[in-house]
């Protein structure tokens, strides 16, 4: 395996697919930070696509799963398996795509996370949105954390645990 996060990252991935008799390039490239230095050299993470091009439409429905569990399994076992035994400052987030799902995914979660601000802004009452993974939930509080005026935070246990968003009380 190699040295290179990105690399490793797609030999890994490309190797678990080739277990499962599916043979698909992985195209890897970085992820860069929401913020607004342009300038920045940091990466948050990588994004693994797998290439659909020689995959059936059963094939790329099985991969992604219900409700992207599938790719969302795949992606978990990629951030578990590729960081054991990295030191820390040698661990990588990385971010399974096929077919755009996670694309469209992110801006299902954006709105979502936006429109859930909007209600507690205008009732003042804390809003839980259910039904998200836990990188789904993520996503939200990365969404959300500029919002000065809103905290968010998960409640409950998996498979029955909710983000909530509500007005920022400060520190208790």
């Amino acid at each position: 395996m190699s040295n290179n996060p990105m690399q490793r990252g797609q030999q890994w991935l490309k190797s678990l697919l080739e277990l499962t008799g599916i043979s698909a390039e992985i195209h890897g490239s970085l992820e860069t930070p929401q913020s607004h230095d342009e300038d920045s050299q940091e990466t948050d993470g990588y994004w693994l696509t797998i290439d659909e091009t020689n995959l059936n439409p059963e094939q790329i429905r099985t991969l992604i799963g219900a409700d992207g569990s599938v790719l969302d399994a795949i992606q978990y076992l990629a951030n578990s398996t590729l960081n054991i035994n990295q030191p820390h400052e040698g661990q990588a987030s990385y971010t399974v795509e096929l077919n755009g799902y996670r694309v469209k995914r992110q801006a299902e979660i954006k709105e979502i996370a936006e429109t859930a601000a909007e209600q507690v802004r205008s009732t003042g009452q804390e809003v839980e949105i259910k039904s998200l993974s836990s990188a789904e939930r993520r996503l939200v509080h990365t969404f959300l954390k500029d919002f000065d005026d809103l905290e968010t935070f998960s409640r409950g246990k998996e498979p029955h645990r909710h983000l909530v968003v509500r007005p920022f009380v400060g520190e208790l």
